[in-house]
Parts: C-alpha cells; structure tokens; sequence
C-alpha cells in the first residue's frame, strides 16, 4: 500500500511541477527517484536510476530517434521553403474571411497531416487566424481553440497515415503501421472536426449575439498587417503544386512501402543477420523514416537557388528535434521505474480488470489517464506501452481483437486527456495567441478533449461490433 500511495503521490507532484513549468527533462527522474524512496527501497535508488530508468530512456531514444529528427526537420523545412505559408495562404484565399474558422482549421489540419509540426504550425498559422478573426469580428480568445482543432485532434491521432509521433509509437509494441484501421481512423476524424467546428460555430454566434466582437487587444497593435507578408530575408513565393508535393509524398511514399514494397520484400537477409528480430514489427517505422527522408530531400532540392539560409534551416531543424524526443524519453524512463515497484502490481492489475470481456475500454482508460497525468499524448501513451502493451496485446489475441484496432484505440484514447491546463503544448500555444487559460482554455478543453472521446467511445463501439476496418 505504501508503494501504491508513493506512486500516486509522485505522479500528482509531476503534474502539479510541469505545469508550474519545471522541464520534465528534471522532473522525470527525481520524481522517479521520489517514488522509489517514498516506497521504503532507498537501497536501491542509484541502480534503480542507472539499471532502469536510463536503459528505458536509451531505449525510446535509439527506437525514436529518427523519427524526431527527420519530422523536426521535415517541419522547419516546409516553414522556411515557404510551404508551410503557400498552403495556409491558398486556403485562405479559397475560403476567405467569411468562413475564418473553417479555414484556419482546414490550414493547421492540412500542414500537420503533411508532417509539419504542430509548433511550427502553430506559429506560422497565428498571424494568419488573427487577422481573420480580426476582419470577420469574431472574438480572439477563440483563436487557440481553432489552431488546436486543426493541430492536435483528428491529424495527429485519427487519420490513416498521419506521420505525427503519436501515430508511430504503438507500431514496436503491436506489430502494426501508421495506416492501422484506416475506416474507423476517417470515422473518428470527421467525428472531431464536426464537433470541434460545430462548437467554434456556436460559440461565435452566441458572441455576437451578446455583441462580443474580436476584442481589444493593445497586445496586437505593434503587429501590422504588413508584416505577414514575405520580407526580403524569406524565399519567393513558392508554387502551390511544388508546396503541396511534399506532404503529398510523406503520406504516398509511406502507403507505396507499407502495402507494397516491404510486404514482397525478401527479408531473409535480415533475419540472417539480427536473428532475433521481427521485420514485420518495425516495417511501419521504416516506412515512415524513407517518406520523411524523400520528403526532405525533396523539399531541398526543389527550392535550389531559392534557400537564403539552407544550413540554418537545416540545423534549426535538426537541433530542435531534441527537447521533445528527451522529454518523452525521460517520461518513458519515469515510466519503466514506476512500473518496477511493487504498487504498480496493484495499479496494473485494477487497470486490466476495468472490463475483463473488452480490452478496449481497459486500454483507453490506461492510455488517456497517463496522457491527462503527464499532460503530453506521446508520454503517456509512451509509458502505458512500456508498462503494459504485451498484457494488452495478449488480451486482444486472446479477444480476437486486430492489433490494428488496439492501435487505433491506443492512439485516440492518448489524444483524448492530453491537453489538461498544465500540458506544455497548450501553454505554449497561448503563448504564442498572447491569451491565458481564463480566455481561452474552455474551449481548448472542448475541441481537444470533448470530441475526441466522442470519436473514441464511437470507434470502441464500432470495433466491438464489427472488428476493425
């Protein structure tokens, strides 16, 4: 029992500190550290620390790495080609101003659904949103709310395909790819984007039936118009075809290798050399580092001649695929730690009892609570695959269960309570609008969380009834 409360007790202080906004980077392991000390193992602090939580962090790395890196890269890439502003700009144009909430969702799905990350979306996309929002009187504290619908809903845990990390993750642990259950994945996906807009809708008609309009922000007025526009230091404009062949060939390249390269390929080589390993588990991954690489590589060469600062790009890029990657990797680190204490025997024993006849539910409830507790959809459902993926696997084979569907379920469930108050990429994002959680978070919380488990307790019933498609 004392186990089991040093447990709870560390996780709470790890929410409460992170959204205080102390970097994980730290909290992971003396969290860790607190637990194992709180459970009566003192004796065992320092190879608990060395012999458990750094194998578990060295392994994500050297799993994830490129992943991170080429996504980091790839997104930088579309920012400073002028890609990322082409497609958001031509969207802009097509919908116009009438319709600001649609678009700037459709802008934000389109480039994080291509692999831009929902940082860089997120910043490119904010003076896009502001002045539509200015222009069609509709109030700014709806501005964060529209950029997390279209950043980090139905692109980043629903769509077949998505090259979001959250949609790789599960692929080691299930044997699986980023296109598992690719009919309830639109399900679910239309499910988010209709509630998300509905809700945005609403909530800006009953604002200007009360004669709330956009609002006075002295925080915007040093921002001019103008300066939306592309300065001398950036690339000329870039040609709607070229800026959308990259995310084109993120989503292609990877569907070219997962259904039709690797499933002929000969790997008796392989298994040859790494007789130990399973192909079949990690062709998902493979596929996706070759699309990202194409993708980059594309991207460079296309705009030959127009790359002002190429190096820096590149290095921008590349450097920035740290902080998350260790973030995560020391969640995961955290994780393994927690899960060799005797408490979590009792805590992974209550989990997997929630309904004995449907792993599903058991798996949503393990996979959104981790999330919600860490504020973060690839760290919790990082840690609940580490601790718990075999034991959900073996009930899914047990149940009849596709591993494609305990994919999907896996990833939706993770993106459902990962955006509570203290998660870093809502304080970030708020940062970026000049808002505050008072302003902005209800409906953050709506978009983000209320049509996600909607879409989730939809595709679990589907499931249920007629397996995955």
């Amino acid at each position: 029992m004392a186990s089991m409360l040093a447990i709870i007790v560390s996780l709470l202080l790890l929410m409460y500190l992170a959204y205080r906004g102390i970097t994980v980077l730290l909290l992971a392991p003396l969290m860790a550290g607190l637990a194992v000390l709180l459970s009566g193992e003192i004796g065992l602090f320092l190879p608990i620390y060395t012999e458990t939580f750094m194998p578990a962090l060295g392994g994500y790395v050297i799993q994830f790495l490129p992943i991170f890196l080429l996504g980091a890269l790839f997104g930088q890439l579309m920012a400073d080609s002028g890609a990322a502003s082409t497609l958001s700009r031509w969207i802009v144009d097509k919908l116009g101003e009438k319709q600001a909430i649609v678009t700037v969702v459709l802008a934000c799905g389109l480039l994080t659904y291509g692999g831009v990350s929902l940082f860089v979306v997120a910043f490119a996309i904010y003076p896009i949103a502001r002045n539509l929002f200015r222009a069609a009187d509709i109030p700014k504290s709806l501005v964060p709310a529209t950029i997390a619908l279209g950043s980090f809903t139905f692109t980043m845990t629903a769509l077949p395909g998505s090259p979001a990390i959250q949609n790789a993750i599960p692929i080691p642990y299930y044997g699986t790819n980023v296109f598992a259950a690719p009919g309830l994945g639109i399900i679910a996906g239309l499910i988010m984007f209709g509630f998300g807009i509905w809700w945005l809708k609403g909530r800006a008609a009953k604002a200007r039936q009360a004669g709330e309009g956009y609002g006075h922000h002295p925080e915007d007025q040093d921002i001019l118009e103008g300066q939306d526009t592309p300065t001398a230091d950036e690339p000329p404009p870039m040609p709607l075809a070229l800026a959308l062949l990259p995310l084109l060939l993120v989503v292609g390249v990877n569907a070219l290798f997962t259904y039709g390269v690797f499933p002929r390929a000969d790997m008796t080589a392989i298994t040859d050399r790494y007789s130990e390993l399973d192909p079949s588990r990690l062709t998902g991954l493979w596929a996706l580092i070759i699309a990202l690489a194409v993708a980059c590589t594309t991207l460079v060469v296309s705009r030959l001649g127009h790359w002002r600062h190429l190096r820096e790009t590149v290095n921008k890029g590349v450097f920035g695929f740290m902080l998350p990657l260790f973030n995560t990797a020391s969640e995961v680190g955290y994780g393994a730690v927690i899960a060799s204490l005797a408490g979590f025997t009792l805590i992974r024993n209550a989990v997997l009892n929630v309904t004995p006849g449907n792993p599903l539910v058991s798996e949503a409830i393990a996979m959104g609570t981790l999330a919600g507790i860490t504020g973060s959809s690839s760290g919790g459902l990082s840690i609940a695959l580490q601790t718990l993926g075999e034991d959900y696997l073996r009930m899914a084979e047990a149940a009849g269960i596709s591993p494609d569907l305990l994919h999907r379920v896996a990833v939706l469930a993770a993106g459902s309570f990962d955006t509570l108050p203290h998660c870093g990429a809502i304080i970030t994002l708020l940062a970026i609008c000049k808002l505050n959680h008072r302003q902005s978070y209800l409906n953050i919380a709506a978009v983000t969380m209320g049509g996600p488990l909607l879409a989730l307790a939809v595709v679990i019933a589907l499931g249920t009834m007629f397996g995955n498609f």
